[in-house]
């Protein structure tokens, strides 16, 4: 596979996704860390971390999260999973009706709006949703090991803004 020129003679280093190209090197000659770029990228990874531990029951991250949701909030609408989730309407339809499928959830009208669909966790979602939390709960512990509590805050503080300014 070719490498675009601009890669060419970088391989051991991640493409440069600062604005402009240039590095934002911002006057002190020190480049900042690429957030951008590692952000996508550890995103991707632990997408696929999850989907390899769920892959048994036919869980993907995204999957994952609506079993996560659906543990709290029993009988949420679909509107209020996709946003929980952050997925398309379109997108959640598929989803939903895999699970379904998969029998790990529940759709029914709400009897006092029949326009509405409620959600809930079947008992093999509830069991699928233990897997979940045992693979979160082991992951959570290799992502945070080696960092310090003011650490960690300082990176979620810093994911929350990201959130936030790009909503």
């Amino acid at each position: 596979m070719a490498r675009s020129p601009r890669l060419a003679g970088r391989a051991d280093r991640e493409p440069d996704m600062t604005a402009g190209g240039n590095g934002g090197t911002g006057g002190a000659g020190r480049r900042p860390p690429r957030l951008i770029f590692l952000t996508l990228t550890a995103e991707r990874r632990l997408r696929r971390w999850i989907g390899r531990r769920g892959e048994d029951r036919g869980l993907s991250a995204p999957a994952a999260g609506v079993l996560l949701y659906l543990a709290t909030r029993p009988g949420a609408s679909t509107g209020e999973v996709a946003e929980a989730v952050d997925a398309s309407p379109a997108g959640l339809s598929g989803l939903l009706s895999r699970l379904e499928k998969a029998g790990l959830i529940t759709r029914a009208p709400d009897p006092a709006d029949r326009r509405t669909i409620r959600v809930n966790l079947t008992a093999d979602g509830k069991a699928a949703l233990g897997v979940v939390q045992a693979a979160l709960s082991e992951l959570n512990g290799k992502i945070t090991d080696g960092f310090s509590a003011e650490e960690l805050a300082v990176v979620a503080r810093w994911l929350q803004h990201v959130g936030r300014v790009l909503d």
